[in-house]
């Protein structure tokens, strides 16, 4: 980021926030661009080469625009933790809009995503490969590379968990970890219930898949590093995520359903 003392960045926020200088929110945008860079860089790390990076940093600059103008300084929270969730999500809002993944694949996520939603219900446990495959009517082999087919899809499947209240709020992984408020009681209510929802589900998976998700998630390493710290490829690591990721939709599927039994 821009080299500046906390005490210029310090003033910066101030004479925006109190007074709505325009050119100290666009000396912000300076100083937080290279942000947009790192988290776009990071994203492209684990998304198909024809998606080119500079158009991830142009729709991350509007996350960091959003960020600067809602961020709360009288907040404990650094901006850069703030701004990082908002630049993130802003990318995956974009690539989703952008409907990229191949509609051929989102149907098989759907189809995997029941078996192992009804799977799950039955057994009352995570269902094995074996099982998953004998219920596709394929190989192992062959539900293992279906996985690495899934893997894009699955990148931006958790941030659209759960909608809640009358203005499609979500809550995802991110939101889990970040102290999300709301003016209204109920919806603020029902974040703080899914959230729960979410870390138990998260708690419940295969101890590998907790980690990737974690590391992905939480730390924010891209697939080949995981698979450094775990020993493995990054192509099991891109499978043993889309795992989790088709487990935790599960379970939030269940959990919404009955919700609105509720």
């Amino acid at each position: 980021m821009e080299t500046r003392s906390e005490t210029d960045i310090g003033m910066l926020w101030h004479s925006y926030k109190s007074g709505g200088c325009q050119d100290s929110k666009d000396r912000l945008i300076l100083h937080y661009s290279p942000l947009v860079k790192y988290i776009a860089g990071r994203i492209s790390a684990n998304l198909p080469q024809n998606i080119d990076q500079g158009d991830l940093v142009s729709y991350g600059i509007f996350g960091l625009i959003d960020a600067i103008e809602k961020y709360d300084t009288t907040r404990d929270i650094k901006f850069e933790t703030y701004a990082i969730n908002r630049i993130k999500g802003a990318i995956i809002d974009e690539l989703r809009a952008l409907d990229w993944v191949p509609r051929s694949v989102r149907h098989r996520a759907r189809e995997l995503e029941r078996i192992y939603y009804e799977l799950e219900n039955n057994l009352k446990r995570p269902p094995t490969d074996n099982e998953v495959a004998t219920a596709m009517g394929m190989s192992v082999e062959e539900h293992h590379e279906l996985l690495s087919q899934l893997s894009y899809t699955s990148m931006l499947a958790l941030e659209e968990l759960w909608s809640v209240g009358d203005k499609d709020d979500k809550v995802s992984l991110i939101d889990s970890i970040e102290d999300t408020t709301s003016p209204d009681p109920a919806v603020s209510f029902e974040f703080e219930e899914m959230k729960t929802i979410l870390a138990d589900a998260i708690q419940k998976l295969p101890e590998r898949e907790q980690i990737v998700i974690a590391l992905y998630y939480y730390d924010g390493l891209t697939l080949r590093e995981i698979g450094d710290i775990l020993g493995v490829t990054e192509s099991r690591v891109s499978q043993l995520h889309t795992k989790a990721v088709i487990r935790l939709k599960s379970k939030m599927r269940s959990a919404q359903i009955m919700h609105l039994d509720g």
